[in-house]
């Protein structure tokens, strides 16, 4: 009986013992989700991006798209009309000056001066005529003046003598002005039929032809266009539209350089050789032609092609220079302190520091107060402030992720 009595108080004992345990378990497991829990939401510092404050070369520019032409181009046209007869030349030929290029059929032509020259004869002989009806009227005003004198004639015949006279010489500058009418129209029929005959005027190369073999022109109003001739290619010019916010930076002179889509690996050196004052209006957008002499000693470079150019307005040699996105870079919020504390530094007399760049210290950014100057793509001067070679500026913060809670939340997997 007693031993039965024992084993019931020996299990509650038990029970309360494993109750405790699982108390004092479940209590510490709480203890370690919560400090977990605390511990991955705590926010990682932030890391930013820094580069070096150098000293070296910095290059203002500005940037411009223009077409590349030959530095002389002439268009060849005709002052006569007629039909192509020949054609002696095509695209990319070599033509020297007054070789001939192109024949306009001369048969009219040929019509023409034969018949002015047929009109220019028979005014002469016409001419010819008259000035012997002249001299024979000259005669005989001279015999009846005679006779006048010695009162053979009377005062009426001589009167009628002498208004024959006139009348002659009359008639003989009437037929002078005749023949110098046909001698200038046998003259212009000779030019035409010259002119039916197409000639290069200068040294060159064709680069476009409009006419072909059978075809008719007319150089009633407008003298066609038959050939454009560049005439030297090794030399040629950009015309480029710059803004009229940059052109007061552009000068004769300044370098320029250029790439074009053919060769995009290419970069090809001019000068800026004229700053044109005309202004061109464009949907209220005003710019202005910069003209660039361009060398193409090798014929690279084709007329029509885009040039994207950049003119060398700029340039500072070992100066101070920082990255352009220091000048950007703002800290978050979270650091604003550090900006405040920092305000102050960098106060030059007579510098007007209205720029700021950070300064990574002891994994914070601190504010400098900066005067810039000029710039390129990629890096900006620094004229004034406090920033000196070898520092480290801040251009950018690195996003960091925080830390996410273990699957199963803050009590821990799920089993």
């Amino acid at each position: 009986m007693p031993c039965s009595e024992q084993l019931p108080k020996s299990i509650n004992i038990r029970v309360t013992y494993m109750k405790k345990l699982l108390i004092i378990v479940a209590i510490s497991l709480f203890v370690l989700a919560v400090a977990g829990y605390f511990l991955f939401l705590k926010k990682t510092p932030p890391a930013f991006k820094t580069a070096k404050v150098e000293r070296g070369s910095v290059v203002a520019m500005v940037s411009a798209t223009g077409t590349l032409n030959a530095v002389t181009t002439v268009q060849v046209g005709t002052q006569v009309s007629g039909t192509i007869q020949t054609l002696f030349v095509d695209y990319n030929s070599q033509v020297a000056k007054g070789q001939i290029i192109a024949q306009i059929d001369p048969a009219i032509l040929t019509s023409q001066v034969e018949q002015s020259q047929g009109n220019k004869q028979s005014a002469a002989a016409n001419l010819a005529k008259l000035k012997a009806a002249a001299h024979d009227a000259s005669r005989t005003l001279a015999r009846n003046r005679q006779l006048l004198q010695e009162g053979i004639v009377s005062q009426g015949d001589f009167d009628t003598a002498e208004t024959r006279y006139q009348e002659a010489v009359a008639a003989v500058m009437a037929a002078e002005g005749t023949v110098l009418q046909t001698r200038g129209a046998f003259r212009q029929a000779q030019t035409n039929l010259n002119n039916a005959t197409i000639r290069s005027p200068v040294d060159g190369v064709v680069i476009s032809r409009n006419v072909d073999v059978g075809q008719t022109v007319a150089a009633s109003f407008q003298t066609p266009t038959l050939f454009t001739i560049a005439q030297d290619l090794t030399k040629m010019q950009i015309n480029t539209s710059v803004d009229e916010a940059d052109i007061g930076k552009i000068l004769v002179g300044q370098p320029a350089s250029f790439t074009v889509d053919a060769y995009p690996e290419i970069q090809f050196k001019g000068l800026v050789s004229q700053v044109r004052i005309a202004p061109v209006i464009t949907q209220n957008v005003v710019t202005y032609d910069v003209v660039i002499i361009v060398e193409n000693k090798d014929l690279k470079l084709k007329p029509g092609m885009t040039a994207n150019v950049s003119i060398e307005v700029m340039r500072k040699d070992a100066v101070l220079t920082i990255p352009s996105a220091a000048l950007r870079f703002k800290p978050e919020a979270a650091e604003t302190a550090t900006k405040q504390r920092s305000s102050g530094r960098g106060q030059l007399p007579g510098k007007n520091l209205s720029q700021k760049v950070y300064l990574l210290q002891e994994g914070k950014p601190v504010m400098v107060p900066v005067q810039a100057g000029i710039s390129d793509d990629t890096h900006v001067e620094i004229v004034a402030g406090e920033l000196r070679s070898g520092q480290e500026v801040i251009v950018d913060q690195v996003q960091t992720k925080k830390k996410t809670e273990p699957r199963g939340g803050v009590m821990g997997p799920r089993f």
